[in-house]
């Protein structure tokens, strides 16, 4: 059986890709790591990529998985990436972010400070509704070590690749609060999926998968 290395979005966990269904393929998780001091993420995309056994890889990301991905695909030759509810480039990312890591706002905020307050809009841009994927995120937070998200959160607003892998798929939800699809030109679009739709929409984006492959 033929192996995908998927990457999950920040702070994630492997459950996010538990509802999927890829026939033919079994799904290796790469667990995030802790960041080093001043790591850049070419350098955690070195440490992250240690974990692939194999010539040649499909990589696929949720989120920021998918840029890990991205980055990478540019470290190692790779067959194929897929990339979900994510972004291809820089100029994908949302106005809103690139604003904020202009302004620097993610050192002036403390990025894990009152999650009852924040957890509503966490929830609305990530798309979750039902009690199960309420606990799936929830869980993720609890796990999270402030260290990695704050080093996370940076690398996504601050994100400056414009690199393009010739062999990428990108599924996009058009309901995606988190990069809104007005500014992706994804390969697959599907209809009313959020940004958590990998789990919500499962069955979908496992079809889309598999006709990718």
């Amino acid at each position: 059986m033929k192996t995908i290395y998927c990457i999950s979005g920040l702070g994630a966990t492997a459950k996010a890709f538990s509802k999927l269904t890829i026939d033919g393929y079994r799904l290796h998780v790469i667990e995030w790591m802790q960041p080093l001091p001043k790591e850049t993420i070419e350098q955690y995309a070195q440490r992250m990529r240690s974990e692939i056994q194999q010539d040649n890889p499909v990589l696929m990301g949720l989120s920021f998985g998918g840029m890990m991905c991205i980055e990478i695909a540019k470290q190692i030759p790779v067959q194929k990436i897929i990339i979900i509810s994510s972004i291809k480039s820089a100029a994908e990312l949302p106005f809103w972010m690139k604003a904020a890591g202009r302004l620097k706002l993610n050192k002036m905020l403390p990025v894990k400070s009152n999650y009852k307050l924040s957890m509503p809009i966490q929830n609305y841009f990530l798309g979750v509704s039902t009690p199960e994927e309420k606990e799936v995120v929830a869980a993720s937070r609890r796990a999270a070590n402030t260290q990695y998200v704050q080093w996370a959160v940076d690398k996504v607003i601050n994100w400056n690749s414009n690199w393009q892998h010739p062999a990428i798929i990108h599924i996009h939800g058009d309901a995606d609060k988190m990069f809104p699809i007005k500014k992706i030109n994804p390969t697959f679009i599907v209809k009313q999926g959020g940004h958590f739709m990998i789990m919500n929409k499962a069955t979908e984006v496992s079809a889309l998968i598999q006709q990718s492959l």
